[in-house]
């Protein structure tokens, strides 16, 4: 039975900027580095990440964050050994998106977190992941995770200064893995469970 998602349109967010958020790693190499000293430590890393679905034009859009023109991501990250995936979302896309202004104190924990659309696995310490576990691997390094977020009604969100915010089409996502890679390209097809009805 198909679940309906109520979409905002885009003109209702609004968005302003706050201090850069540098990448922990300044190349792919050095990321999978930490990767390997970090599970060294802790154990199979797990990453949690938000799809936030708005609507324009009559077409629902993704907020993803662009990073150096280039590089696109799902806001999130990952978690410290133990932690809750659902609140450790919410405490990641604050340190992504939420303004520092006391005056914006109310957007405090309105993250509505919904369904996980997907779980992604990373069986060795390679850039490549896969929508399961392949086989013969026993130890994956990594478990990312993607859940849906129901936004409000309006929201205003900050977007560090050097990345940029933005509105995605799903036609855009649509099998385009040489743009988005396999993970956010396969986003129209993990939403078309749900119907839409856009506000």
């Amino acid at each position: 039975m198909s679940q309906t998602i109520i979409l905002y349109p885009l003109s209702n967010f609004t968005f302003t900027t706050k201090e850069a958020q540098p990448e922990e790693d300044p190349s792919v190499a050095a990321r999978l580095q930490r990767l390997q000293n970090n599970y060294e430590d802790y154990g199979m890393r797990r990453t949690v990440e938000g799809v936030l679905v708005v609507h324009d034009h009559g077409h629902p859009h993704i907020l993803m964050l662009q990073i150096a023109n280039a590089f696109f991501k799902l806001p999130g990250d990952y978690l410290k050994p133990g932690e809750d995936e659902i609140e450790g979302l919410k405490k990641k896309l604050d340190i992504r998106l939420a303004p520092k202004s006391p005056s914006f104190t109310e957007e405090v924990d309105s993250w509505e977190i919904g369904d996980c659309l997907a779980q992604w696995w990373r069986p060795n310490f390679e850039t490549f992941m896969y929508p399961f576990i392949p086989a013969h691997v026993t130890k994956p390094k990594e478990c990312k995770k993607m859940f849906l977020v129901q936004l409000p009604e309006r929201k205003v969100m900050a977007v560090p200064k050097n990345m940029k915010l933005l509105a995605v089409p799903l036609f855009e996502l649509y099998d385009n893995s040489a743009r988005y890679g396999p993970q956010l390209s396969a986003i129209p097809h993990l939403l078309s469970r749900y119907n839409f009805v856009m506000q």
